[in-house]
C-alpha cells in the first residue's frame, strides 16, 4: 500500500451530527481536534470511527485548534477540513502530486463548491482570476481553510493560525506571512472540496467577527495608513461594522505587539488584489 502523502486535520466544537455525516468521507489518516465540545464528540467519534485520531483540547481554541492537528501529523501535507466539509474523490492525490512537483508552494487552495447545488464558492471565483503569477496555478493571498493543503513545514515555520484573529478570516494573516517568508500560494481548479455549511448562522454576527478581524489582519501587517482606510470604512459599513470595531479593540494590544509590516514586493502584491478584486 501507497504510504499516506496528506493528513486531514479537522477542528470542532459541539458538531456531533454532522461529524457523522462528514468523518466516513474522509480518505487517509485523519486528526480531529475538539474545542472543549459539550456534546459528546468526542467519545461519538472514538466509538464510531476509531481510525480517527481524537485530541481533545479542553476550551475553545478557535483556529489555531488546527495548528495541534498540523504538529500531530506524521505527513508532509496537511489538508484541513472543516466539520461540514470534505474533500472530492481523488483530490488530495492530486494535491500531493502538486506539491511534490512545486518545492516552493506552501498552499495549494482549491476549488470549493458549495451546498447540494454544488455552487463555485465565490472566494474560490476570485481566487481563479487573481492577476498574481503562479507555477502551480494563479498566485493567491488568501484562502478558504477547509479547502486548503498545506505543506506542514511550511506552515510550521510560520506559526500556523494565530489566537489574535482567533476565528473567521484568520487565513490572510498565514498567507502574507508564508509570502513574506518566500512560500508561494497557489490556486489550483482541479483539486475540489465540498463545503455544505449548516444554515443555522447569526449573520450579523458573522459581519462583525469579519469587520473585527480584518481590522486585526490590518493592525498586524499592514501599513498605517492600510490601517485607517480599513477603520474607516469598517466604521462606515453599518451597525455590525462598529459592533466589530469595538470588539477589536480588546484584542488590539496583542495585535500590536505582534505587529510587523510585509515586504514590500508582498504589500503591493496584495495592493493588486485589492484593486482587481
Amino acid at each position: 500500500m501507497e504510504e499516506a502523502r496528506t493528513t486531514i486535520v479537522v477542528a470542532t466544537r459541539n458538531r456531533r451530527e454532522t461529524l457523522e455525516r462528514t468523518l466516513p468521507l474522509h480518505a487517509g489518516p485523519v486528526v480531529l481536534v475538539d474545542n472543549g465540545s459539550t456534546d459528546g464528540t468526542p467519545d461519538l467519534v472514538r466509538r464510531r470511527f476509531p481510525h480517527v485520531r481524537v485530541v481533545e483540547a479542553g476550551r475553545n481554541l478557535g483556529a489555531p485548534a488546527r495548528n495541534v492537528g498540523v504538529k500531530l501529523a506524521r505527513t508532509p501535507y496537511v489538508a484541513f477540513a472543516d466539520d461540514d466539509s470534505w474533500w472530492a474523490k481523488g483530490a488530495l492525490d492530486r494535491a500531493a502530486d502538486v506539491m511534490d512537483a512545486h518545492p516552493r508552494l506552501a498552499v495549494l487552495a482549491g476549488k470549493v463548491l458549495v451546498g447540494p447545488e454544488e455552487r463555485t464558492d465565490p472566494v474560490s471565483t476570485l481566487m481563479a482570476r487573481s492577476p498574481l503569477p503562479g507555477s502551480a496555478g494563479p498566485g493567491v493571498l488568501g484562502f478558504l481553510a477547509c479547502g486548503a493543503v498545506v505543506r506542514r513545514s511550511a506552515f510550521l515555520e510560520a506559526g500556523g493560525f494565530d489566537d489574535v484573529i482567533f476565528f473567521f478570516g484568520e487565513e490572510e494573516r498565514l498567507a502574507v506571512d508564508l509570502a513574506a517568508r518566500g512560500w508561494e500560494l497557489a490556486y489550483v481548479e482541479e483539486v475540489v472540496a465540498h463545503h455544505h455549511p449548516s444554515p443555522a448562522r447569526d449573520p450579523r454576527a458573522r459581519l462583525a467577527l469579519a469587520a473585527r478581524n480584518a481590522v486585526l489582519t490590518a493592525v498586524l501587517r499592514r501599513p498605517w495608513p492600510v490601517v485607517t482606510r480599513t477603520v474607516l470604512r469598517t466604521a462606515r459599513s453599518g451597525s455590525p461594522g462598529r459592533q466589530g470595531l469595538r470588539d477589536a479593540v480588546p484584542r488590539l494590544p496583542r495585535a500590536l505587539a505582534r505587529r510587523r509590516t510585509l515586504p514590500r514586493a508582498v504589500e503591493n502584491a496584495r495592493e493588486l488584489l485589492e484593486r482587481t478584486s
